[in-house]
């Protein structure tokens, strides 16, 4: 069987969308293995852009943007398409419409995720977009989870660290210990694992930052994907089986 081809909407940031692309490309070998690599295409957008339409709230503008790559992947053959990154899933639903393209939605991976670690309340990071506002947490609550999100100071930090450090690469163990602190703190509430619901945050913090069970949204995405990927592919062993 042939396999599918995955489409990454990236560049939101560059920085972990590289993870993405070394993630499936992993994820494919070690499943297939060999010199097998995964079958992707990939469009980047400019993320100045996006975050700027982002500030001035012109989701839909935004939306526009991703929904036309969408298009320029399902013409470049992909059969299967991922938004890499959290936040511009408040768009997602604009982006589908766009394509006959089936997109895997990055929180109903993560829900299926925790759900499959048989927990149910879980703490939260990511922009203040994605801790703040329906359109991520509601998605996973609509999944029975119940979402626990930072303080305003905890969500405020959590959010500047994303924008004005990881997107650009920098990687601070200050920050490090900030960021745990935040998550004690969700810990203390009840939370029995934590969703790092920023592709970005996976750069920082680590299943050792955590007391609790860390969900890498990124990671869950992009397994999802190969998974689907390669759900018809079978490989012959050298003895002939399969």
């Amino acid at each position: 069987m042939k396999t599918k081809t995955i489409g990454l909407i990236g560049g939101m940031s560059w920085e972990s969308t590289a993870e993405y692309y070394r993630l499936v490309n992993e994820l494919t070998r070690e499943r297939l293995g060999g010199l097998h690599s995964a079958q992707c295409v990939l469009y980047s957008v400019d993320f100045a852009e996006i975050e700027r339409l982002q500030v001035q709230g012109r989701w839909a503008e935004a939306g526009q943007i991703l929904a036309e790559a969408a298009r320029r992947l399902e013409a470049a053959g992909a059969d299967l398409m991922l938004l890499c990154t959290n936040t511009m899933h408040k768009v997602a639903d604009q982006v589908q419409a766009a394509t006959a393209v089936p997109l895997i939605h990055l929180a109903d991976a993560t829900a299926d995720a925790v759900r499959a670690a048989g927990m149910k309340r879980v703490g939260l990071l990511g922009t203040a977009f994605t801790m703040e506002q329906d359109f991520y947490r509601g998605r996973l609550e609509q999944r029975g989870l119940d979402v626990l999100v930072p303080d305003d100071a905890g969500r405020a930090l959590v959010h500047r660290v994303i924008y004005e450090e990881l997107c650009l690469g920098v990687v601070r163990d200050a920050s490090r210990a900030a960021y745990q602190e935040v998550i004690a703190h969700l810990v203390e509430a009840g939370a029995e694992g934590i969703v790092l619901g920023c592709t970005e945050i996976e750069l920082l913090i680590g299943a050792e930052d955590s007391p609790v069970a860390v969900f890498p949204t990124a990671r869950l995405h992009a397994e999802a994907a190969v998974r689907i990927a390669l759900d018809d592919v079978r490989i012959a062993r050298g003895d002939g089986t399969l």
